[in-house]
């Protein structure tokens, strides 16, 4: 499944590069007034060679594999891309960043640092809607949308501590591109929170998928991540530390028990104040 895959010299399959993380200290404006779903960008009229803006985040797709035809339609159609890449450049604009749909043949969504290019993957789409499918949701067409919302923050994550020259290890870098991940979406309002939501069931499946040892950790070689019942574990608990009222659902649940939910606000607000420090410089770089 998505960012889990060791792309070698090329891009980071599964975000998984020794980048770093960046965007804007107005990011963590995270009031109600701040809440709601952030314009569009345009999307691109050709497929390649469309000129780039001079900074910020772009968007454009290759052409399909012709497997991945209805897929990628799908993706464009959602416009997860244009909205996601709006959100983030609403923060700042540091850097000039591609962000690609493409047919990835099974690699996986990416970040690659060399090329500063986030790849999300027009094969992805059929995986995430699998995997729901196989759960019973159907057509899942909003939970794949939700979770490809999700990937492009994460690989968002990356490209920002990249950007920032952030010098975080591996897992610690994964675990800030979650963070990433769950703030932007939080900052949507309850839109966003139910797609955390989905999110967070997505690495549930995933692990019950047998994706994971029996100990919860990933099989086979070197995965910065943390286990995907972890990983599910952080995103709800963002959500109920930064809104317990809308969020009392979760508590008292396998994933989240009433011990780990008291320090749930404690951990939000530590999340929110470490991407406020890290943020700030985005927005100074933009001036």
């Amino acid at each position: 499944m998505r960012r889990r895959r060791s792309g070698g010299n090329g891009p980071v399959r599964g975000g998984r590069p020794r980048i770093q993380l960046y965007a804007a200290a107005t990011l963590l404006a995270l009031g109600a007034a701040a809440c709601g779903p952030s314009a569009a960008s345009s999307a691109p009229r050709t497929e390649e060679d469309r000129p780039a803006p001079r900074t910020g985040f772009s968007v454009r797709y290759e052409p399909p594999a012709a497997l991945d035809r209805a897929n990628a339609g799908f993706l464009r159609g959602r416009r997860v891309l244009e909205q996601g890449a709006a959100d983030v450049n609403a923060f700042g604009r540091a850097g000039t960043v591609a962000v690609v749909g493409r047919s990835c043949g099974g690699e996986g969504s990416a970040y690659d640092p060399g090329a500063r290019r986030i790849e999300i993957c027009y094969d992805d789409v059929a995986e995430e809607r699998e995997l729901f499918v196989d759960a019973g949701v159907r057509p899942a067409d909003d939970e794949v949308a939700a979770v490809l919302a999700e990937t492009f923050f994460h690989e968002a994550g990356h490209t920002l501590v990249d950007l920032l020259g952030l010098d975080l290890d591996d897992r610690a870098e994964e675990d800030a591109a979650d963070q990433f991940a769950a703030l932007m979406l939080i900052r949507r309002g309850e839109a966003g929170e139910r797609q955390l939501r989905v999110a967070a069931r997505e690495y549930e499946l995933s692990a019950a998928a047998g994706e994971e040892g029996a100990t919860g950790q990933e099989e086979g070689p070197r995965d910065e991540h943390s286990p995907d019942l972890v990983r599910a574990t952080n995103h709800l608990c963002h959500l109920y530390g930064a809104e317990p009222t809308r969020n009392t659902d979760l508590v008292g649940t396998k994933l989240l028990s009433r011990e780990q939910a008291g320090r749930c606000g404690e951990e939000w607000r530590g999340t929110r104040e470490a991407w406020q420090k890290r943020l700030a410089s985005v927005a100074a770089a933009s001036d």
